[in-house]
């Protein structure tokens, strides 16, 4: 990484979020910083900066409430991310979707290439584009690579919904949103999913409105 600035644009920026206190804004679908690829980190902000960022992206994700959140979800165009998940959740949809606890990481500059051909599909949302849930495949295990914010090096293997929760913020620093990977039939309302689409797994949403599911692994 290279040497710090506080006076790059983006620290600017940063400095005018954090400015306003509590959890920062997260930006909706249908602004351009969504859909542009982050600009990869390179000391852009100095490590106090950074640290009062990825605290504020922490706060933001909790108060959401989510389980990751990339630095473009609040407009700023820096490929970091945050991720963390208690996974508070029966067993049914542990052993189902393979959702287990993550603690807080800080994922810098990441990047992910699929383990295997394994495949997995269910309702997924984004704090990006609120109200609404989709049908989205996804690889099954994914290897990450990345740095924390301490500059040091992750390379490690994630599978089930953690594997998801990576693909998910990784997507967001190219500016690819989970729609554009959605099958556009599953498109359903928050309303729609507390009252049909509640199960474990979209099977029944399949057959109901008529989109395809990939084969088990």
């Amino acid at each position: 990484m290279g040497t710090p600035s506080d006076r790059t644009p983006l620290a600017e920026r940063v400095e005018e979020l954090l400015a306003a206190g509590g959890p920062l804004p997260i930006v909706e679908a249908g602004d351009p910083v969504l859909r542009r690829v982050a600009e990869p980190f390179d000391g852009q902000l100095a490590p106090p900066l950074l640290a009062r960022f990825v605290a504020a992206l922490r706060l933001t994700m909790h108060a959401a409430p989510g389980v990751g959140l990339a630095a473009p979800q609040v407009g700023v165009g820096l490929r970091i991310a945050v991720i963390e998940d208690p996974a508070p959740v029966p067993d049914e949809v542990r052993v189902a979707r393979g959702r287990v606890p993550q603690p807080f990481r800080v994922l810098v500059n990441p990047a992910y290439e699929p383990v295997g051909d394994g495949r997995a599909a269910f309702f997924e949302g984004c704090l990006s584009v609120p109200g609404w849930q989709a049908v989205v495949a996804r690889h099954a295990e994914v290897r990450l690579r990345a740095r924390d914010e301490h500059g040091r090096a992750v390379d490690e293997v994630f599978a089930g919904w953690p594997a998801r929760i990576v693909q998910h913020e990784t997507d967001h620093l190219d500016g690819v949103l989970y729609l554009d990977r959605a099958e556009t039939r599953s498109l359903a309302s928050s309303r729609a999913m507390a009252e049909l689409w509640g199960q474990v797994t979209p099977e029944r949403a399949a057959a109901a409105l008529g989109f395809g599911l990939p084969d088990p692994a």
